[in-house]
């Protein structure tokens, strides 16, 4: 029965290649044959110019150069320098880059050991010692994560949250990079 079916595994859909007096028998592989979705790719080729930070450099006719404002600012691990991104994992071109940032960060409200020790001292002697229960403290912790994609390569950083306001500082800061990115 099984000569009767073509090998579905042959390279050769009609059958037709393999060893002599076996039609497709040889052309199965084991294994996949191409890196195919699911399996590490290899990275693109690089560009034809591969623009550097260099100054005094002078840049191909033909090109233009990203504007000054553009030049140097930095998140976490990704720096962003004249019209390319400069990561660990290598540089990315700025032009057409993808920025993302979730906020994995989360800000606790509390009551500090020292007021209630005030509230309780103070309501022994007047009543006004109740007033120390509204003092709060807030504090924030976690991080924020950042990630860049450009030219067919994906790098991702977390930047710690200090306080409340580091994820809009990280948003303004993002709008900048996708303003340059256009």
């Amino acid at each position: 029965m099984s000569e009767q079916q073509p090998n579905p595994y042959a390279s050769d859909p009609a059958g037709q290649g393999g060893q002599a007096g076996a039609p497709g028998q040889g052309d199965y592989k084991w294994g996949p044959g191409e890196a195919s979705y699911g399996y590490p790719q290899p990275y693109p080729a690089a560009p034809a110019y591969q623009p550097t930070i260099g100054a005094g450099m002078p840049s191909p006719a033909g090109y233009s150069a990203a504007p000054a404002a553009g030049a140097g600012f930095a998140l976490g691990d990704i720096t962003v320098a004249g019209d390319q991104i400069i990561t660990p994992s290598g540089t990315m071109p700025l032009r057409g880059a993808m920025w993302n940032a979730t906020d994995f960060s989360r800000t606790e409200e509390k009551i500090p050991p020292h007021a209630i020790v005030l509230a309780i001292v103070f309501f022994l002697f007047c009543l006004l010692g109740l007033l120390f229960l509204l003092m709060k403290e807030k504090t924030t912790t976690g991080y924020i994560q950042v990630t860049v994609t450009s030219g067919g390569r994906h790098h991702s950083t977390m930047i710690p949250a200090v306080d409340a306001n580091t994820f809009h500082w990280v948003m303004s800061q993002l709008g900048h990079a996708r303003a340059l990115s256009m």
